[in-house]
């Protein structure tokens, strides 16, 4: 592929943006390992604890990853889902200690990072793969409309 070509373009803007939203995500949600398990945690629950305003920072940088998604094309029921789950871990976290813990362990932004990897993922695929379902259904539909012509003109009628 010739790197100049626009689908080139394309697909180097979406690998930066991958990378650049993977940190986003490592460091909100996993960047810290809790001593004695395999629990991780990132600054989101952190910054959480920070009376007044943390939850509000906390929801302002999981929209970031939410703007950046609607800027790589993300399809508005991807981003209704998206939201969804900033708007979850944003109400439960506004209450003690429970929204804290909910923080922990919900990480709607590795959530939302799954979500917009997936529709990277499929923007990135070639053409043709993307349409092998639609492909496949058409094939059957012609072979079974091409074996019912031919058991109509094999049967006579009564």
């Amino acid at each position: 592929m010739n790197p100049d070509s626009p689908e080139a373009q394309r697909q180097l803007k979406f690998e930066h943006a991958r990378e650049r939203l993977q940190r986003l995500a490592w460091l909100l949600d996993d960047s810290f390992k809790l001593p004695g398990t395999q629990r991780r945690f990132g600054l989101d629950p952190i910054i959480g604890l920070i009376p007044g305003i943390g939850d509000l920072v906390g929801a302002g940088l999981s929209l970031y990853l939410m703007g950046e998604a609607a800027r790589l094309g993300a399809p508005r029921a991807l981003l209704m889902r998206m939201a969804g789950n900033v708007l979850l871990e944003a109400t439960v976290g506004v209450i003690p200690v429970l929204g804290d813990v909910f923080d922990f362990y919900w990480k709607a932004n590795s959530r939302n990072l799954q979500l917009l990897t997936g529709h990277i993922d499929s923007q990135l695929k070639p053409p043709e793969a993307q349409g092998t379902i639609l492909n496949m259904l058409i094939l059957v539909i012609v072979v079974a409309l091409l074996v019912f012509l031919l058991f109509k003109l094999q049967v006579p009628e009564l």
